[in-house]
């Protein structure tokens, strides 16, 4: 979801960059086209980052496997919210998109899709996301607008505060808890403090890749922690987000009664978090991509796997 928050290069001096999503190339032809250049602009596959912990938060709420139906529209309500998010994303930050060299020749500045496609989609992907709170419960249904505008409202919020960070971990953090209230209506300390949890996780990650883009968010105006306090203080507060991540993990574990699976999965997620960390250095960024795509992957998918397994076997 935070590939594109963020901007790491400037134009040069007098360079004059047309802020028109009409212009550089031609639109793709046929909706097939325009829908697939959307899922390429938006980084689908990175679904992996929020789908595996709405499946945790699924698994803790029902102790077994959801049934099909649940995993159908809980998996509806995943692909259209992270969709709707990602594509809005891209048309709120479109004039920094321009400004750009590195993302000035994504579909929307490059005139790949039209604004009004890529709007149409954002609304598609808004509808997939209240048709499937209403297909889950009647709570996830009234809560489907609070979700949306929170979802939304992210891609501002790094114009005016430095902590968007955590706003942006918080719009993650909400697919466990998500879960939950979709598959129980109601709540439970235990999955609040897992979603709380995962917003420290994604906070964390992308304080890490929010350093390589300092130079470029003050030339623009956009505000970051990395920006407020420097390189060396963001990695450090980075640091302590993910030994809160892991902390909470284990409070959560022992409220729900989970054993010694659960807890060498939470070993392991702090073994890849600390090479992550081993990755990148205020002198040396060059890794950040690798710290912040691979890793990050592999840690969620691995959290899943390991609470669902002691789940299932108790």
């Amino acid at each position: 979801m935070t590939d594109n928050l963020r901007r790491d290069m400037i134009t040069e001096p007098g360079q004059q960059v047309s802020l028109s999503p009409l212009s550089a190339c031609g639109r793709q032809g046929g909706l097939f086209g325009k829908v697939r250049t959307t899922l390429e602009m938006i980084k689908f596959e990175h679904s992996v980052f929020a789908l595996p912990f709405a499946l945790t938060g699924a698994f803790l709420a029902v102790r077994r496997w959801p049934t099909w139906r649940q995993m159908l529209w809980l998996i509806v309500a995943m692909i259209g919210a992270r969709s709707a998010a990602m594509t809005f994303n891209r048309i709120a930050d479109l004039r920094f998109d321009a400004l750009n060299p590195r993302t000035k020749t994504r579909a929307l500045p490059a005139g790949h899709l039209s604004m009004r496609f890529a709007a149409g989609f954002t609304v598609v992907s808004c509808a997939l996301l209240v048709l499937a709170a209403h297909e889950l419960n009647p709570l996830a249904f009234k809560l489907s607008p609070v979700a949306i505008a929170l979802l939304l409202g992210y891609s501002y919020t790094k114009r005016f505060t430095s902590v968007s960070h955590l706003v942006l971990g918080v719009c993650l953090g909400t697919s466990p808890v998500a879960a939950w209230i979709a598959l129980r209506g109601d709540l439970k300390a235990g999955v609040l403090l897992l979603g709380l949890a995962v917003a420290f996780w994604v906070a964390g990650f992308d304080l890490i890749y929010a350093c390589q883009d300092v130079s470029f968010d003050r030339t623009v105006g956009l505000h970051s922690i990395p920006r407020r306090y420097g390189i060396r203080v963001a990695l450090y507060a980075s640091a302590v987000l993910h030994v809160m991540m892991l902390s909470l993990s284990l409070i959560v574990a022992h409220l729900e009664h989970l054993g010694g699976i659960a807890r060498a999965g939470v070993a392991a997620v702090a073994v890849l978090l600390v090479y992550e960390h081993a990755l990148v250095r205020p002198s040396d960024l060059s890794r950040v991509n690798a710290a912040f795509f691979t890793i990050n992957g592999y840690i969620s998918v691995l959290f899943f796997l390991t609470w669902a397994a002691d789940i299932l076997t108790h």
